[in-house]
């Protein structure tokens, strides 16, 4: 219980300070990651993106390279398997500048309390003010604060 403790705590800003350094030595972005699973099934989740997409080998080295990482500086004391791989066409947006870089796109957001009974929304990202995101939802525009946000991806064009 204390490892999957410590490293709910270490997703936060502790474990992006510890990985992206890596990562970006490598010329990759961290879109994101996440822990899932306990005790033997543990997975930590890294998404890398770079300036022409990702390739299988790509993940393959810069796994490696966080590999070599995790285990010099040792944040997770029990068994993990590490993934690395793309962020998929349906992109989490995680830092502000995510938000920035993709306004205009179609994107879903969960909320992690309601607004008004409504806690998903589905629209245009028109823009991104000191502390919220502003979307077009259904002809509205609705401002949703950047501390409420539980998950925000991308809608896919097909």
């Amino acid at each position: 219980m204390r490892f999957w403790r410590r490293a709910q705590s270490m997703l936060n800003a502790d474990l992006r300070t510890l990985l992206e350094p890596g990562v970006r030595a490598l010329g990759f972005e961290l879109v994101d990651s996440e822990l899932a699973g306990r005790g033997r099934n543990a997975v930590l989740r890294v998404y890398i993106d770079g300036p022409h997409g990702v390739t299988v080998d790509d993940c393959a080295e810069v796994s490696r390279q966080l590999s070599a990482i995790l285990d010099v500086e040792d944040p997770f004391p029990e068994r993990y398997v590490l993934e690395v791989s793309s962020p998929g066409l349906d992109r989490p947006l995680v830092r502000r500048e995510d938000f920035e870089r993709f306004v205009g796109e179609s994107v879903k957001i969960r909320l992690r309390l309601p607004i008004e009974g409504r806690r998903n929304f589905s629209g245009r990202l028109l823009g991104v003010e000191s502390d919220h995101v502003v979307l077009e939802v259904d002809g509205k525009t609705v401002n949703l604060d950047f501390g409420g946000i539980e998950k925000a991806r991308l809608v896919p064009r097909y």
